[in-house]
């Protein structure tokens, strides 16, 4: 059996190493992946944005280990957990995550320095601090008004551990949290994301337990988008497709339920003109859920293959990577993670994942161990 502390850190690793594999090439499409790198393989990799100036890259860095947004709101949400040492809703983060990714300093890979989270985020995350400091909303309902994406979900997973084992309440704390950052589509992937952790970290889990897990609790297009896709990964599978009739068979099942397709650069052009993309939808799914479980069902869960078959398959390549690292890692542990990957996660980001895990994995025991004395009491009045 694969020790909790352990799963812990093979979450914390997997969501930094899919988030670093990825970052590099993150809005390329897959055929500009393939044209500039062939099939990225490593951490060691430049960012396609050094190849075109200074202008470009704005004074950050990506590549060679160096992770984004994504791993720094997840170990900010640990973070939370540490300080609260209970289970969260949206009222924690509009008071206690608003404070760490607005008003604590931390060191930010990207810019190789200490600054606050905010000052590297994107525009949907950026919504936190306006609706809930600025606006002073109520915090249930900071995500209204929000551009609908994936933001939520990238650093959902460490509710998916204080509720290991238990699907339900990690979705259902995931949405009660996430619905102060996102809203419609956006909020259920985090919700779905999180069940899928905590269903991965219950012993002799299969990959089709997550897949049942994750379209149990889906809802809307969310849910159809997940059945869709890993049906299609099955069927591929089975005939041992090529790589790239893969990607371009999901992407064409994906385009059913998100309208974004390759074109995912902000423009000039495209001001004012009207659009569904990133619009609150019954029947729309985010792409990056539905992708990571895809690939890591046409894996039979290969650590690697699906974490690298993700990464490469374009667009939102650095949470697709966090996805499956995410579910993968708290189903696997850290047994498949290479040692010198781990070593130049830590040094490139000035991170202790020993000590990040066992310090949150300490906290997360103590609350599964309270929820289960409840559950003990409960008993007791039912036998009563």
């Amino acid at each position: 059996m694969i020790p909790f502390e352990n799963r812990v850190k093979g979450v914390l690793i997997s969501a930094a190493l899919g988030d670093a594999l990825g970052a590099p090439v993150e809005k390329l499409s897959r055929e500009e992946i393939e044209k500039k790198y062939g099939y990225v393989t490593t951490l060691n990799t430049p960012w396609y944005k050094e190849y075109l100036g200074e202008e470009a890259t704005l004074g950050r860095r990506r590549g060679n280990g160096i992770i984004t947004d994504d791993t720094l709101m997840t170990l900010a949400l640990c973070r939370v957990y540490k300080t609260e040492k209970r289970h969260l809703d949206a009222y924690d983060l509009a008071n206690e995550f608003t404070k760490e990714i607005a008003f604590r300093k931390t060191f930010i890979p990207e810019f190789n320095r200490q600054a606050f989270i905010l000052d590297r985020l994107f525009y949907p995350e950026k919504h936190i601090f306006l609706r809930h400091v600025l606006a002073n909303c109520d915090p249930r309902e900071g995500g209204i008004g929000n551009m609908v994406n994936c933001g939520a979900a990238m650093y959902i997973a460490p509710i998916g551990i204080v509720n290991a084992g238990n699907p339900l309440a990690a979705y259902n704390e995931a949405i009660a949290f996430a619905s102060g950052h996102q809203v419609s589509y956006g909020l259920e992937a985090a919700g779905v994301l999180a069940a899928c952790v905590a269903c991965a970290f219950t012993p002799n889990v299969t990959i089709e337990d997550i897949i049942e897990t994750a379209i149990s609790l889906a809802k809307d297009g969310t849910k159809q988008a997940i059945i869709t896709l890993t049906n299609e990964a099955k069927l591929l599978k089975k005939h041992k497709c090529s790589y790239h009739e893969l990607v371009t068979i999901l992407h064409e099942r994906i385009a059913l339920f998100s309208p974004m397709g390759d074109d995912v650069h902000r423009k000039i052009e495209k001001v004012g003109i009207p659009s569904n993309h990133y619009t609150p939808s019954r029947l729309f799914s985010i792409e990056e859920l539905p992708l990571a479980i895809a690939f890591i069902v046409y894996n039979d869960g290969d650590y690697y293959k699906s974490i690298l078959d993700g990464i490469n398959s374009g667009r939102d390549t650095d949470s697709i990577g966090v996805m499956v690292g995410v579910i993968l890692g708290a189903m696997y542990g850290t047994k498949f993670i290479k040692e010198a990957e781990i070593e130049l996660l830590s040094k490139a980001n000035q991170i202790n994942f020993d000590e990040e895990a066992t310090s949150f994995a300490e906290v997360a025991k103590r609350i599964i161990e309270t929820d289960l004395q409840i559950i003990r009491k409960q008993g007791e009045i039912i036998g009563h």
